[in-house]
């Protein structure tokens, strides 16, 4: 018992929620790989890879949550290292799914954006920490975080949209978190908002066919995902066609097929028909082989999972620790919400895995790195409560020390 303790350092709960989400991953992804089976003829393959790459995560979590967390600022290096990545993904960017945002060196391939993201996360965290006042954050703060965040989704956007925006959106709550000025954020807010109308409506009306021609071709993907979400205009039954929009269509089905109980693990129809079964849209299999209630429980984790990180920001007695804890809980709980609402058809199709259960590469791995920090905050206020405790007993001992001798006085008798 004692080695399983020293072993499994830190939260217990959220190692408890990190093995969940673990066995959910391998009996699903091994479920939904039945595409990429059938176009390797190995059957053991593609889980036996996503096997091994759990391990590796589950080892990077181990040796992540023993470093000592005061060196996690250490990581701000890999600022400007994943921003010359990103550039380079440009030059020397590995095409895959109409979209370069892989560097493939022969032996491995990885997504830099996912280490522009984790980089991003903790340098806002430290420079909130270092800016405190007694009101809030200095505003100075504000045009730092703007400028690094801008940066980086700035080298993201153009290739990946989705990430580009999740990473903005997480900045922006931890700021709010970081109490940078509300006057601040509301015009960021504003701007963001007239951005995002701007954009939306410069992809939806401009062809296709220009955006070809100046070499923008991800616009035009964003643009048929717009329409195909956006269309409200009813449509013959007669006329409708499943394979227009496959995704999307084949998604609603294995949602609505599923009823309370699901039709068990690794009995799914749909996973046959969608193209990324075992990443972007594995949610929707979730549902279907696991019912409503197993979609509910997945989502349910991903909640506990933030609310033992705020539990853990609360005992924290450093700013650094408390906004860099929160920061990563952000990030993954609002990946895991796109890829949901994906799954369910409420936002348009992103790219964008479920975190710690989609089959990936580099996001697998970057996601239980940042479990082991997690972990590691969890390990600091464990033994600053224990010290605080042992202060405690100590002052308490020395008090009853010092009245002890006062009781003992034995009144002597007057003499008569």
């Amino acid at each position: 018992m004692d080695l399983l303790k020293n072993f499994f350092k830190g939260d217990k709960a959220i190692w408890i929620i990190y093995l969940f989400l673990c066995l959910i991953s391998i009996v699903e992804v091994f479920s939904a790989s039945s595409t990429l089976t059938y176009k390797s003829g190995d059957h053991w393959g593609p889980i036996t890879n996503h096997l091994t790459l759990l391990m590796v995560g589950t080892i990077a979590v181990w040796i992540v949550h023993n470093i000592p967390c005061r060196w996690f600022k250490t990581f701000i290096a890999l600022l400007p290292i994943s921003w010359a990545l990103l550039i380079a993904v440009f030059v020397i960017g590995a095409l895959t799914n109409g979209a370069k945002r892989w560097i493939d060196l022969g032996f491995i391939q990885f997504q830099p954006s996912e280490v522009a993201k984790m980089a991003t996360i903790i340098t806002v965290a430290f420079i909130l920490s270092r800016m405190q006042e007694e009101n809030g954050a200095n505003k100075k703060a504000f045009k730092y975080i703007c400028g690094i965040t801008a940066a980086t989704c700035g080298l993201i956007v153009t290739e990946n949209l989705s990430t580009a925006v999740l990473l903005a959106g997480s900045v922006f709550l931890l700021m709010f978190v970081g109490r940078v000025p509300f006057k601040q954020l509301g015009l960021l807010a504003g701007i963001g908002f007239a951005c995002i109308i701007i954009g939306v409506g410069t992809i939806k009306y401009i062809p296709g066919e220009a955006w070809d021609k100046i070499g923008l071709h991800r616009m035009v993907t964003w643009q048929s995902r717009l329409n195909n979400h956006f269309d409200e205009s009813e449509i013959p039954a007669a006329k409708f066609d499943i394979d227009n929009d496959a995704q999307i269509a084949h998604a609603n089905i294995a949602i609505a097929s599923s009823h309370i109980l699901g039709k068990g693990p690794g009995n799914s129809v749909q996973r046959d028909f969608l193209s990324q079964a075992f990443s972007d849209f594995i949610y929707a299999i979730i549902i279907e082989e696991l019912g409503l209630v197993g979609g509910a429980f997945v989502a349910i984790l991903y909640i506990l999972l933030l609310m033992r990180i705020a539990k853990i920001a609360r005992n924290c007695d450093k700013s650094y620790y408390i906004f860099l804890v929160t920061g990563i809980g952000i990030l993954l709980v609002l990946q895991a919400t796109f890829n949901m609402l994906v799954a369910v058809g409420i936002m348009p199709v992103t790219g964008q895995p479920l975190p710690l259960i989609s089959k990936g590469g580099t996001s697998t791995l970057v996601n239980c790195v940042y479990i082991g920090m997690i972990l590691s905050i969890s390990r600091y206020v464990n033994d600053l409560k224990r010290q605080q405790a042992e202060e405690l007993l100590a002052q308490q001992t020395e008090q009853s020390q010092e009245i002890a001798p006062e009781n003992n006085i034995i009144p002597q008798e007057k003499s008569v």
